[in-house]
């Protein structure tokens, strides 16, 4: 969908390929920058290549975050490695420029599939960023995260939160002390009754003192909303605790993910305060579009490490042989299909796409990964508006609590390097960025869906209520600022159906779906799998979960082959020491079908 002024037209379908170097230093620098270990830009050294590893040739298939983390990691110990994408590099994480809009020397207009953060608690992702020069960066990529200090909570006909991201000690972690200090904070930051704060409180602390058994064979199992209560209590509580906070914060919806998935984030957000498994500040965004920050760095890394890309390619099915993929059959516009092959193939498709490829004879000899149909996706997808003025609406996110669309929001420009003035035609002075996460609820002004919309009616739907959230006391936000809008171009829509399609639809975990989640290797020796799907520590489709998941995949694949090169790094996940003999108690109590000892009514 094409930049619009009301009314207008268009289609875009072009990723923004505007930075072609690693911030202007030679490809010779930028190697030996991330081979020695140059300052902190790269924290240790690259791994010592293990023999023969020049010889193997490896197939990434899918370009995304996960793609290329194991092009990445496979490329830095000496295999052979081409990426097959079918769209673009950086997958839903890639920024595009607005085709037509750029002007007197300046770039198009930046959009994107929709806005991310980087939770301080998020390590694989910041230790690759590490590991790509960018310009004079002491710590590469990295040095590109900025600090969002403050978070909104927009209510309509009600007043808004403000609530810092930038939190004091909550180092009192005794049952008692965490949960008043807790019920204080919910309290006070959500303006929530005491007794719903404490009640909530409580429940995390169900969680935080639950055994590993527990976790993964009650609340595994058990929905978010559920667990809260959130069907019982206040409407209040329902909006701000069950809905929004899972929403803005981990981009699940509450009646679906489980327990689990939930509450082992909400350990990361507190633990982030403590600085117990942290890299940095809680709520962080790049400095810039993705693609300028972080994707085409990585990309001019990758193929100076040797990597070669197939852009154009996509992957239509598998062949093979005595439990070993033999080929990947690719369609491409100029060649048609072909079948290319390796020594190994690392499936870094998303979870709908890579089920697609699972033949009779893929199954019998890894008969788990049929319980990938399982697996539940849905749209979460964003819209950004170009604003004539700044957004006064604080520098950082903002949620709009009432919103039928579950809208979420980040004022660009005060948090960019490069402002928005220096894109476009000069005029936009900010950006809206808007993620829409429910698409399957009727709006306020035409009575549909967002899927039910036309590109037109999606743009005006979500300003209207995003307007609805904001105007109730002043008018922060005017109709005469907007001064153009873009919709991701992965929506289509079909006038005769009178519906889009999304060609990136969001994995949604659910309750019970670890189960459905396979390992990054199993029955066939040669096939490898790296996505947010994957088993993972975080559990979460996140851009943490990708790589993650990437350097599993690449683990295995140096198992199979006997290398002895170093395996990839990956890290765990907080969880309170001081809570640790509550959790032991809880192994008891779970093996005798006991509840947990807090689990108590209020």
């Amino acid at each position: 969908m094409a930049q619009h002024r009301w009314p207008a037209t268009g289609t875009a379908t072009v990723s923004d390929q505007r930075t072609t170097g690693v911030g202007g230093i030679s490809r010779r620098t930028a190697l030996r920058a991330a081979a020695a270990g140059a300052g902190a830009a790269a924290a240790a050294t690259l791994p010592i290549r293990s023999a023969g590893a020049a010889k193997t040739r490896v197939a990434v298939l899918g370009g995304g975050v996960a793609g290329l983390t194991a092009a990445h990691e496979l490329a830095e110990r000496g295999y052979e490695v081409t990426v097959y994408e079918r769209r673009a590099l950086g997958g839903k994480a890639r920024s595009m420029g607005v085709p037509g809009t750029g002007g007197g020397g300046r770039p198009d207009l930046p959009g994107e599939h929709g806005f991310r953060f980087f939770p301080g608690f998020y390590r694989h992702v910041p230790d690759t960023m590490r590991r790509i020069p960018f310009a004079a960066n002491r710590h590469g990529v990295w040095d590109n995260l900025v600090t969002a200090p403050d978070a909104r909570f927009s209510r309509a006909g009600g007043d808004d939160i403000r609530v810092s991201m930038k939190f004091g000690d909550l180092s009192t972690v005794t049952a008692d002390g965490m949960r008043e200090s807790l019920s204080s904070v919910i309290s006070t930051m959500l303006k929530m009754p005491p007794q719903e704060g404490l009640f909530f409180a409580n429940r995390l602390l169900v969680f935080y003192t639950s055994c590993d058994a527990r976790r993964l064979g009650q609340w595994e199992r058990t929905s978010w909303l559920d667990f809260v209560g959130g069907h019982e209590r206040s409407h209040e509580f329902r909006a701000l605790v069950s809905r929004t906070l899972t929403s803005l914060l981990v981009a699940a919806k509450d009646e679906l993910a489980s327990v689990r998935t939930i509450g082992t984030m909400g350990e990361q957000f507190l633990g982030n305060p403590l600085k117990i498994g942290f890299d940095g500040d809680l709520d962080r965004v790049l400095n810039g579009p993705t693609n300028s920050a972080w994707i085409d760095p990585w990309v001019t890394l990758l193929r100076d490490l040797g990597v070669r890309f197939e852009v154009g390619a996509e992957v239509r099915g598998l062949d093979i042989t005595d439990r070993r993929i033999t080929g990947a059959r690719i369609v491409t516009a100029n060649r048609g299909t072909e079948t290319v092959t390796a020594d190994h193939f690392v499936v870094a498709l998303p979870a709908e796409r890579a089920r697609d490829l699972w033949s009779a004879d893929i199954l019998t000899a890894w008969p788990a990964l049929a319980k990938m149909s399982a697996l539940y996706t849905d749209w979460m997808t964003g819209i950004q508006f170009y604003l004539r003025r700044g957004a006064a609406l604080g520098s950082g996110h903002s949620a709009y609590i009432d919103s039928p669309w579950s809208l979420t929001s980040i004022a660009q420009n005060a948090l960019w390097a490069r402002k928005l003035p220096e894109y476009g035609d000069g005029t936009v002075q900010d950006c809206l960025s808007v993620d829409i996460s429910d698409w399957n609820t009727p709006g306020i002004l035409f009575g549909k869906t967002a899927k039910e919309c036309t590109h037109e009616e999606i743009a005006k739907e979500t300003w209207a209520q995003i307007l609805a959230h904001l105007n109730d006391r002043e008018e922060l936000l005017r109709d005469t600022d907007l001064h153009s809008w873009f919709l991701d171009p992965g929506i289509t829509w079909h006038a005769d159906r009178g519906e889009n399609s999304n060609a990136d639809p969001l994995l949604i975990n659910t309750a019970g779906s670890w189960d459905a989640r396979p390992e990054p290797h199993g029955g066939v020796e040669n096939l490898f799998l790296a996505g947010d799907y994957v088993r993972t520590n975080i559990d979460l489709a996140t851009m943490e979960g990708a790589n993650e998941s990437a350097r599993s995949a690449v683990n295995a694949l140096l198992d199979v082959t006997g290398s002895d090169a170093p395996r990839c790094r990956t890290y765990t996940l907080y969880r309170a020491v001081e809570l640790e003999p509550l959790r032991q108690a809880d192994t008891a109590d779970y093996a005798a079908g006991r509840p947990n000892r807090f689990d108590i009514q209020f």
